[in-house]
């Protein structure tokens, strides 16, 4: 009874001494200037030449510094310089590589020559591939070595123009799953050349380290230390869009050697796992099970914060930083949050800094007044919580893979689109079939369930309204978009008083006889058609989400068959072509219908191509189109072709066309400089927090309550009070 009352009485003593008792966080992280957010699902690359995700680049765009980027205030959104000392120069030659005007028509220009200009003074995070003793290993010297942080001594050096050379050299590197190689491969000068010239090198030297520095690339060259040069095939204005990813960063050539010797690979220890670059951050820690941790790179100081934004900002206190060095935080901690409501929760306890807006939590943050503008509630205020909001230049999609018998296009190349007015690539229209095949089988199949699949009501259920349900890949802000009747989906909708009005469910059902599967029911065979769906199994609310859907076909009385996945299992089932249906999404790598519009370019297959069209859709006049719109400047004449290639689009229905979201972000009032840009992925470089407003509120907000232990520990005494007096007296009673 005395050890019992002891251990409570240490542990009420405990509980006195002030501390929070749910704080997640080591009490040595208190007071210090580190970003606190979450993160998902754990990024399958962090190699700059594999990585093409959202949830990848949350992280690489943290440390990797390519040549350009986008000013994180300025909207319209502009390229600006980040490691490039001033933008690049272009020069444009002809056939014979003479010298051209910058004026020259776009069918004289065969090659465009870029020249980039990095800072001096750059230089790497600390990493031992820049160690001497770490040259050459030995099974002895990776005995203990389980993490990048159990090797004693590291190094840098400064970045040169031969780093950047050596990156895009990668690009073509044939060990390597490159998501950008089919449209690189078009444009830089020699890179295809260049892709089959390292494969037979790899092939005679299976076992070797391949150094690329042995391999020259024709149209990229360091002019000096400090210079290099890139050209590309014709005028391709995108391509200054292009050196703002993370692709085009970097990479010395010690850390792939670094990481190729033996026995690393079975340690993780890859530039997939652990990357090295010259950012403002570096990953300090990875452990994608439980918190991944971004440190400062001590060695990044050739940027500050932006002097200049829009109007409004200075008002916003968006500029009071302005000058002061970057990053302004020391480290930014995520923490794996696989369950929407306790990262909610620990977001309204102060533990993150920031946070999304789930379905779930909704109403208990937002609210929208009688003008239609949308706040954060009285409760969020209370708090200190503001809201920021951004259209995404983004599109939510369900794609149907062209390759699968039922629902795919084999035999849809045979005909061309109906026109409603001339092509602008063949000077005329009118549909043309094959006898061999019919295509409008497989076609009417998907437009049957494009009617089926009401978007504005899942926008309206799961996403609270914020999104407007897509009528092509475009979505607005992105030249090419078409508000109002001209840009209506005719064959989802009709417009109606003003409005588009999805078509019935009858009309659905009419298209999905004339497929051959009248009631949902296959003519020929009498069986039922089933449909399968592939997607991920992450984030909650997803089952809610699934069953929606498979309501959606139920409408028409075909069965839909869901088959999940972890995310990284889907990308691959997505590239192998293991899929009928998929559930999928794009963000704008820059601000042009080029970026959208190539997803559903045939030379972009992923099957065959390993390119980013996951639908593997071909249409050869759509083709066409494309490669006649794609360099062009915006003009008139671009939004000709744009439409009559959406006209195509919505016709073979490739996708379900979903729906574009509307991004809301809650913050802090701890938390400054906050301000959506859906272009640039370095923002948490620009954040700052105030920490001791942080930490004076989160321990108003998580005070324990400690009354009950007090009367616990009351009862307890009392308890042991009376079991002490009953036990004295049964003792005198047995010595009388």
């Amino acid at each position: 009874m005395r050890s019992v009352l002891i251990s409570c009485l240490v542990v009420l003593l405990a509980a006195c001494d002030g501390g929070l008792w749910n704080d997640p966080y080591p009490a040595t992280d208190d007071g210090k200037p580190i970003l606190y957010t979450a993160f998902t699902e754990r990024p399958k690359h962090l190699d700059p030449a594999q990585a093409y995700s959202e949830n990848e680049y949350e992280f690489l765009a943290q440390i990797y510094a390519p040549p350009l980027q986008y000013h994180y205030l300025k909207r319209p959104y502009e390229l600006i310089p980040l490691a490039a000392a001033q933008m690049p120069t272009v020069h444009y030659l002809d056939k014979e590589r003479r010298a051209l005007p910058d004026d020259a028509p776009v069918e004289k220009i065969a090659f465009s020559v870029y020249e980039v200009r990095i800072k001096p003074g750059m230089r790497y995070q600390p990493h031992p591939a820049f160690a001497p003793e770490y040259a050459r290993l030995t099974p002895d010297d990776l005995r203990g070595i389980r993490a990048l942080n159990d090797f004693p001594h590291s190094g840098t050096r400064g970045v040169t123009a031969a780093d950047y050379v050596y990156q895009i050299k990668r690009l073509a590197h044939p060990h390597l799953h490159l998501p950008i190689f089919g449209v690189m491969s078009e444009y830089i000068v020699g890179l295809k050349d260049y892709a089959e010239t390292l494969r037979r090198a790899a092939e005679k030297r299976p076992d070797a380290f391949l150094d690329l520095n042995e391999y020259p690339l024709q149209g990229v060259q360091a002019v000096d230390e400090h210079t290099y040069r890139i050209e590309v095939h014709g005028k391709y204005p995108q391509f200054a869009c292009w050196l703002a990813m993370p692709f085009f960063a970097p990479m010395p050539h010690e850390a792939e050697r670094f990481y190729a010797q033996a026995g690393m690979r079975e340690r993780n220890l890859t530039l997939d796992w652990w990357p090295v670059g010259s950012g403002p951050f570096y990953l300090s820690e990875n452990n994608p099970n439980q918190r991944m941790v971004l440190s400062r790179n001590p060695h990044y100081d050739s940027e500050t914060y932006p002097a200049e934004g829009e109007a409004g900002d200075k008002e916003s206190g968006l500029l009071a930083d302005a000058g002061k060095p970057l990053p302004l935080v020391e480290r930014v901690v995520f923490s794996l949050e696989k369950e929407t409501i306790p990262y909610w929760n620990k977001f309204l306890q102060g533990y993150y800094d920031a946070s999304g807006i789930s379905s779930d939590s909704f109403d208990q943050a937002v609210q929208v007044n009688v003008g239609g503008e949308t706040t954060v509630t009285d409760e969020m205020q209370a708090q200190g919580i503001r809201l920021s909001t951004a259209v995404s230049t983004s599109t939510m999609y369900t794609g149907f893979n062209w390759l699968d018998a039922t629902v795919g296009g084999a035999c849809a190349n045979s005909a061309n689109a109906p026109s409603p007015q001339p092509s602008p690539a063949s000077g005329g229209g009118g549909e043309r079939e094959n006898s061999s095949c019919n295509p409008d089988k497989a076609r009417k199949l998907r437009q049957a369930i494009a009617i089926a699949v009401d978007f504005e009501e899942f926008i309206s259920i799961f996403a609270n309204g914020r999104g407007i349900a897509a009528q092509s890949p475009i979505p607005p802000g992105i030249f090419g978009y078409r508000d109002g009747e001209a840009g209506v989906n005719r064959q989802v909708y009709d417009w109606v008083d003003g409005a588009p009005r999805r078509k019935s469910i009858e009309e659905a059902k009419k298209l999905l006889a004339e497929a051959g599967y009248p009631n949902g029911v296959d003519a020929q065979g009498k069986q039922p058609l089933v449909i399968n769906l592939d997607t991920t199994s992450a984030g909650v609310g997803s089952k809610a989400r699934l069953d929606w859907l498979r309501k959606q076909f139920d409408k028409i009385n075909v069965q839909l068959v869901v088959r999940s996945t972890d995310y990284n299992r889907f990308q691959d089932k997505v590239r192998k072509g293991d899929t009928q249906m998929f559930y999928f999404g794009w963000n704008a790598d820059y601000p042009d219908p080029e970026n959208f519009l190539f997803l559903l370019h045939g030379a972009q297959a992923k099957v065959s191509k390993s390119g980013e069209n996951a639908a593997n859709y071909s249409n050869p006049e759509y083709d066409q189109l494309f490669e006649q719109m794609k360099n062009m400047e915006n003009s008139a004449q671009r939004q000709a072709i744009i439409d009559w290639m959406l006209e195509i689009l919505r016709r073979d229905s490739p996708w379900l066309w979903g729906y574009h979201p509307k991004s809301y972000v809650l913050q802090h009032g701890w938390l400054y400089n906050v301000k959506p840009n859906v272009m640039a992925n370095n923002k948490l470089k620009y954040w700052r927090v105030d920490v001791a407003q942080r930490g004076e509120l989160r321990r108003a907000w998580n005070q324990p309550v400690r009354w009950p232990l007090w009367l616990g520990f009351a009862m307890l005494l009392l308890s042991g009070a009376w079991m002490w007096r009953v036990l004295r007296k049964r003792e005198e009673a047995t010595g009388v």
